[in-house]
């Protein structure tokens, strides 16, 4: 696919971002783009290796290797060198609900498993990727394609993150009338309101949405099933259901001082955000500000950085992020080889910000968080750390170990916990006598995702746990396809 060699004569070249400095100012895009002649050497790369693990959707070791959407990617990289680019758009779409979403925040696993990337930089998969979704907007070639027939089955799908739009997309596509109900104010979950603007810019969120809306899905919000909407009333009144909550409960800290103010959850301080961002401009106030404050955020990931670009644009006065594992290699180790996911050291778009601001990348390695301590009037002041090292048990187990003299004290009046989720919230879950695995999880298995209850299915954080935003379109589209065949006695859908 693409230039037989094209890897020998071009170099990877991904699009520049806007300057950190300059960024942080503002909460737009900070992605730029290439010009179409540089994309389109990037699409020549790609180079006919016979056996493209970039597509495999394999998980190595826990870690997602390949697309798990098996996006059909030497194909569309070949179009794009060809310069057929409404025909690429025809390939991605294939597999790809909302390509402009995964062109943007999806960390890339394709990338992480492409052939060239045993010794040269990879195929810019994900730039090509967003290239082709974003060119298609401006061409005018994404317009409304309601279906031609309808079934006269009625579904639900309860919320509206990655999941809940892939499997209510597809489940609309086959020409069943779906109803989305999403409690917040706005459709989209997390990527409404976990993902903020900078990364993935609202807009892009609401023109997919609105997309849907206009092929006949209809969108529910301010609504919460079990809560506002009965459980018993979403079973008589609907075909089939399909739960797709994700995984909203977060992990907490257990030690002394949790409950100071000015300790949050990641989760809160992204939502508010953005929330008052999108209704005010943050002229309402309704959010946590960073704002000359001294920001420890608690945890690493994409929700960290998140949390450390967030604070920046606030105008907080330092912030520091806290790893408890070591830092990573600068190269694979031999443990790590390809095609599994690349286990190294790398600056993320709120790290790069920080160290562009302060001289140095804001996380700290192997640190435990030991207690927060106050002021007289409860507001978080300190918090106390020490460093680990890594050990293995009397069981062989990984386990940390706290290094004498290494305890430490840092100014903060703002900490955020962003050290992941523990699985679904259940009230609703319960109303239905929806059965749970031994982590909280929906029992439904992958591959037919049928819960206990006849006509319930589940996708998605909710029945997997906490992972990617490919891994939920996966399992929406594929949970779509086992809810039509239950509707329908088979199904056509992919």
């Amino acid at each position: 696919m693409g230039k037989p060699t094209g890897f020998l004569e071009y170099k990877r070249e991904v699009p520049p971002d806007r300057a950190p400095l300059e960024r942080i100012k503002d909460w737009e895009e900070f992605h730029l783009h290439l010009d179409e002649e540089k994309q389109r050497k990037q699409g020549a790369r790609c180079m006919d290796c016979g056996t493209p693990f970039c597509h495999s959707g394999l998980l190595i070791n826990g870690m997602a290797s390949g697309c798990p959407i098996n996006n059909l990617i030497p194909e569309w990289n070949d179009l794009i060198y060809r310069g057929r680019w409404k025909e690429a758009l025809e390939r991605l779409h294939k597999t790809n609900n909302f390509p402009e979403f995964t062109g943007r925040v999806c960390p890339a696993p394709c990338e992480g498993s492409c052939t060239m990337g045993i010794n040269e930089p990879q195929v810019t998969i994900k730039s090509n990727e967003c290239a082709i979704i974003d060119r298609a907007y401006e061409e005018g070639w994404i317009k409304p394609e309601p279906p031609k027939q309808r079934t006269g089955k009625k579904v639900a799908v309860v919320g509206s993150g990655p999941s809940g739009l892939a499997c209510a997309d597809q489940l609309n596509k086959a020409g069943h009338m779906v109803t989305v109900f999403e409690r917040a104010d706005r459709p989209g979950g997390l990527l409404m309101y976990g993902i903020p603007n900078m990364k993935l810019d609202k807009k892009i969120v609401q023109r997919r949405i609105d997309l849907m809306a206009a092929e006949g899905v209809e969108f529910v919000t301010g609504t919460e099933v079990g809560k506002d909407y009965p459980a018993e009333k979403l079973l008589k009144e609907f075909d089939a259901v399909v739960l797709c909550g994700g995984a909203t409960k977060p992990r907490d800290l257990q030690v002394e001082g949790r409950n100071l103010k000015g300790v949050h959850f990641a989760v809160d301080f992204l939502g508010r955000n953005t929330k008052s961002l999108l209704d005010s401009g943050h002229k309402d106030g309704k959010y946590i500000s960073a704002k000359g404050k001294d920001v420890i955020v608690i945890g690493g990931g994409d929700t960290g950085t998140d949390c450390v670009a967030t604070s920046l644009r606030h105008g907080c006065n330092s912030v520091v992020q806290f790893e408890i594992m070591p830092m990573p290699p600068k190269e694979r180790q031999n443990d790590n080889p390809w095609p599994q996911w690349p286990k190294v050291y790398k600056m993320d778009y709120g790290q790069e910000e920080a160290a562009a601001l302060y001289g140095r990348d804001p996380r700290e390695y192997c640190i435990m968080t030991k207690k927060i301590t106050g002021d007289a009037e409860g507001n978080v002041k300190e918090v106390h750390t020490v460093q680990i090292e890594w050990k293995r048990d009397d069981s062989g187990r990984m386990m940390p170990v706290e290094i004498p003299g290494t305890e430490r004290v840092w100014p903060a009046q703002l900490v955020l916990i962003c050290m992941g989720f523990l699985g679904p919230e259940d009230t609703l879950l319960k109303q239905l006598g929806i059965e749970q695995d031994g982590r909280t999880n929906v029992k439904a298995e992958y591959g037919r995702f049928a819960t206990n209850v006849k006509g319930v299915f589940c996708a998605g954080d909710m029945r997997r746990g906490q992972s990617l935003v490919v891994w939920a379109i996966n399992e929406g589209r594929a949970a779509a396809r086992e809810c039509d065949r239950y509707l329908m006695g088979n199904t056509n859908l992919p």
